[in-house]
Parts: C-alpha cells; structure tokens; sequence
C-alpha cells in the first residue's frame, strides 16, 4: 500500500480562533499567532476491503503465483490486483497453489502489519499515513482477523479513530466558543479525552494549544477594556492548559507591560493637568480611572494622588519649599519657606501660666491649603527697595520720631530723626537687620507693593496664621516646649544677656543666653520645625488683624478679622525684649495702627 501516497487536503481551524487580538491599543508585532490545528483524514471514507476478482486457472497458477512472491519481494502487500495480498487470496481458492498461497498471505499479512504499524507511528507527521493505516486496517479485518498481532493493531486504530472523535468534537466546540475553561465540557475537555487515549496526540495538542490561545486573547481583548481582573481571570484558566509551556507567562508579562505604560501614560496626563487653570477636577476624573486599572499599591497612582493633594494644598508648590518671586523691573521678592496644611488650637486655656482672657476662648482652626510665609523677618534692604522704588514715606519718616532703647536709662524713650533706617538705639540700621519702626499701616503698603510688583497675592499674616506658623505643630507654652529655650533657639531676653554697658535683664529666662542686646541679624538663630526663623523672639511683628480683647465672634477660620477702619492692630510673637510670659506662642498685643517702635517690625505671607 505504499506505492499510493497522493497528499490529502488539510482542514485548519476557523481563523477567528487562531487569532490573538489585544484590543484597540493592540499592536500587530504583538499578536500571538496559535499554532495550526491540522484536521486529517479520519479514514472513516476508506470503503471496506472487497478482495478483487481474479481468476485462477491451471493454465495461469504458476504465473499468478510468481507475480504474488514478485509482489511480497517488492513490499507491494495490497492495494490493488497486482496486490501480494489479493493475489496469494486468489491463489487460496486455487487447491494446487492453496498450500503455497497460505505461506506467501502470511508473510504478506505481516509485511503489511509492519509497514502499517510504521504508519501508524507517523500519523502525527505525515497527513497521509492515518489513510494508509485505515486502508490497511481494511484489508487486515478481512484476510487477518484471527491473528493476535492484527487484533492488537486494529485495537490501536479503534484508539485513535476514538481520539480522532474526541478532537473533532473539540474543534466544533472551540469554533462555537465553548472553550470549557475550569470546567468537564467543552473543547478543553474533549482534547484532553483525546490525549487520555493517546498522549502524543498531535491533533488534540495542536487543539489545547488553540484552545490556550483562544483564552490568552480574551484575556488581551479584556485588557484592551482596561478591565485586567478579567484579564487575570482568563489567563489564570489559561495557565490551566498546558503549564508546563511559558506561553501564559509571556502573555502575562506581556500584558502587565502594556498595562504599566497605560498607568503611566495616565498619571502623565494628570500631572499635565494640574497645570492648567482648573485642572485639578479633571486631574482627580485620570486618578479615578487609573485607580480602576492599577496594581493595588501602584506607584504611578500613589505619585497622581499626592501630587493632586499637593495642587489642592500648595499649588504648585511643595510643604518645606523655598522660593523668591521674580519681580517687574527686576529682583527678586523675599525668600518664602511653604508651610504645611492641617489643624491647631488657637489661644491658651486658663490652665496655662500667664495666659489671659485675651487669649480665649480656644478655638480649632483647620488649614485647607498650605501658605508661604517669608523666612525671615523684613530687613532693613528689603523696606530700603520697597521706600527707593515708590517714593513712600513711611510714618516714622513723616513725623520725625520714633521708640528707642535708652541704654542710660534701660527704658523705651520718643527720639527725634529716627526712622525705618535706624535701629532700636536710634543709629544707622544694617541691611540685615530686621526693620523696625514702622507701623502697622507701613507694613501693609509693603505687602501690597510685593503684590503689585509680583502679580502674587502678598499680604500681613493673620493671628490665626502667625501662631499656627509660630507653634508649628506644637501644643505647649513655648514653640520649643517649656522653661527655657534650648541654646541658640532665637533672640530672647536671656539670664546671661548684657546691654553694651553690662545691663542684665531684670525678668529673663533663666540660664538662656544669646549673645545679642536689641534685634540680631535675621536668620542667625535656628529656625524653627516649619523652617522659619525668629517667630518667637528678636522683633514682634504686626499682622493683619484689628485688635480685639478676646476671641469671642472671631472667624472659625484662618482669615484675619477686621473691621472697617478700625484703630488698632495687632502684634503677636515676642521680640528681643520680652519678658518670657510675652514669649509665649498663645501671647498677643493691641496697638495704635500707627504706632512705630524699637520691638515690632513684620514679615509678610503669600497664598499659594
């Protein structure tokens, strides 16, 4: 039978299942191509085996008998009347050559059992043999059947016709969808029937292999949605198919890629869109769709969620951030440190030594957004550009006075021809110096000169926002705590301090000393936890409210509260000389708005 070996036609299956499409955001370099599942020949059209019509006569037996033994020689068992096998069958009917025909159909029923058995061993490689082992199996059913050998084989052809069923079952189901994932129907369930009864089983392999590649794409098509819980699910089933191959972990790998760069395509655009007027809506839309597809715990949606907080929060700006703001026509603004939202208490309760009724009732106030607030205090160059640049006159410049230290007399006594310009003895002030003598009034046109000359929103502070500034997280007497400062907290009226003629303080902290006698250079001592420098000690400073006796009626928030030409404004932080209950974070004072002296000078804020 192997002198027939015409090639048979090859059925694959249905390309829609072969493919691996990821979605719309699917690549083609991407695609995973399934591995054919070639459909052969069953044989089940191979008609049953009908020995031919030859006749055998006295006359034609001995040739017959030659072209048969011809035959056998040449391993031409069967297939058509030339056939050994359906000569030695004719030759059987013959009584003089029956004894002969008998030995040559043996041998010839062997021949073509080996020569079966060697195809059937190739039906997995070669598309015709599974034809040649039915064509055989035919012509054994008939002239062999008693033999055990043949038995044993046609057995073997019953086994993979069974397998041949179970895998075409399968490719029905698979084309019809029903892959049968985790499951006992379906197309999985049919292959694996088929490798149950032949574990070499091309056809069932080539059909798992589909089948796997089937999930694998509905698990791309489910990423693809940005729906990866599904995606995991499918190819959870799929690593179910054939686990000993790495095509699952490829695809895994493959799709967790594609859904990291999505994630961080994502919180690119939200960044993007902090930046833009009003972005921060549109920001959290992108966060709330990249929460939807991120890993639990993915960096990517961490870094667009606080950075969201940080733009509801500070702008554009971070907690502990430093920053100047260019100015028009040149320079730059004073240098402003970012200090962080949250939540204090505002005041001191009676409990607290020293405090008094002007400091209650105490009250919860809650930052929603951070601020800046400038490093230092305001020097004496800072005013200097302000005064050169406008022409303002401030009003110890126009009335010709001020409050100075009276180092004889160790008391705050008026002087004429002291100005914003002197410092706290009445002399020349240095360029680093915190500027003193100025009122309340002088401050505020600062303030809104930074504003005009930056396009920011510069202003005085409000109490609320200088002792949130001031305590810096702290809830105690003391920004530090309590009792005395530790060394080189600040500028305060210290046990050790002397004035230039050997003064001590008569109410000072007890063994404190900072070396300075009147306001020292800004940013000499340590700053304090928001980064900020002399809130509590070298000069007080005036804030934006008007003063009021108590905190009965005052705003529930940070903003300042004022009345419409009010009078009077307030101080808050202790200066250089200060007794230490002025020290204190809770310690306020009212002055006349224009009032200028040796102890207050300002610092300014900006919102973010």
């Amino acid at each position: 039978m192997r002198a027939k070996r015409a090639p048979l036609p090859a059925v694959t299956l249905a390309a829609v299942l072969l493919a691996t499409a990821c979605g719309d955001r699917a690549e083609p370099e991407r695609h995973r191509v399934a591995p054919s599942v070639v459909v052969r020949d069953s044989g089940a059209d191979v008609p049953a085996w009908r020995p031919p019509r030859i006749e055998v006569t006295d006359a034609n037996a001995a040739g017959l008998a030659r072209q048969a033994d011809d035959a056998l020689a040449a391993g031409r068992f069967a297939g058509d009347a030339t056939g050994a096998i359906e000569l030695f069958h004719a030759l059987q009917a013959h009584p003089p050559t029956r004894a002969r025909a008998d030995t040559g159909m043996r041998n010839a029923v062997t021949g073509l059992l080996r020569q079966a058995r060697r195809d059937l061993a190739e039906i997995d490689t070669d598309p015709d043999a599974l034809r040649r082992v039915h064509e055989a199996a035919a012509v054994l059913r008939v002239v062999a059947l008693d033999r055990p050998d043949v038995e044993r084989y046609l057995q073997a052809v019953d086994r993979i016709d069974e397998g041949q069923r179970h895998s075409a079952e399968g490719e029905r189901l698979l084309a019809a969808g029903a892959v049968g994932e985790g499951g006992t129907r379906g197309a999985l369930a049919s292959f694996r029937r088929a490798l149950a009864l032949r574990g070499s089983d091309a056809r069932a392999l080539q059909g798992l292999a589909a089948a796997e590649s089937t999930l694998i794409r509905r698990a791309e098509q489910a990423a693809g949605r940005d729906d990866y819980a599904q995606a995991a699910r499918w190819l959870d089933h799929a690593a179910g198919v054939r686990p000993e191959v790495g095509t699952v972990a490829a695809a895994r790998a493959r799709i967790a890629f594609e859904r990291a760069a999505r994630v961080g395509r994502l919180r690119d655009r939200g960044i993007a869109l902090l930046a833009e007027p009003d972005g921060i809506d549109a920001a959290r839309a992108v966060l709330a769709q990249l929460l939807v597809i991120a890993p639990p715990g993915d960096p990517a949606a961490t870094e667009l969620r606080q950075r969201i907080d940080l733009a509801v929060h500070y702008g554009a700006f971070r907690p502990g951030q430093r920053f100047t703001d260019p100015m028009s026509g040149g320079g730059r603004g004073p240098q402003m440190v970012v200090i962080p939202h949250g939540a204090f208490r505002m005041g001191a309760p009676a409990s607290e030594r020293g405090s008094t009724d002007a400091e209650r009732p105490v009250r919860a106030i809650r930052f929603a957004r951070g601020l800046a607030v400038s490093r230092t205090e305001v020097t004496v160059g800072e005013f200097r550009r302000f005064v050169e640049a406008t022409g303002y006159r401030p009003r110890s410049t126009r009335r010709g006075y001020s409050m100075v230290y009276d180092e004889r007399s160790g008391n705050f006594v008026r002087r004429g021809r002291v100005d914003w310009s002197s410092d706290y003895r009445g002399q020349p002030a240095a360029e680093g110096l915190p500027v003193v003598h100025v009122s309340a009034k002088d401050a505020t046109a600062y303030a809104e000169w930074l504003a005009e000359r930056t396009g920011e929103r510069y202003r005085l502070p409000s109490e609320a926002e200088f002792e949130y500034a001031l305590r810096a997280g702290s809830v105690t007497r003391y920004p530090w705590g309590e009792g005395s400062p530790p060394p080189g907290a600040g500028n305060f009226t210290g046990q050790g301090d002397r004035s230039p003629t050997g003064r001590p303080w008569q109410n000072a902290f007890g063994g404190y000393i900072d070396g300075a006698w009147g306001p020292a250079p800004v940013a000499r001592y340590q700053p304090g936890r928001f980064g900020l420098h002399d809130m509590a000690g070298n000069v007080s400073e005036w804030v934006a409210d008007c003063w009021h006796a108590s905190y009965r009626r005052a705003p529930r928030d940070q903003r300042a509260w004022v009345n419409p030409g009010c009078r009077q404004r307030t101080a808050r932080g202790g200066s250089w000389a200060s007794s230490p209950v002025q020290t204190r974070s809770a310690w306020r004072i009212g002055f006349d708005a224009d009032t200028t002296n040796a102890r207050i000078g300002f610092r300014v804020v900006r919102d973010l």
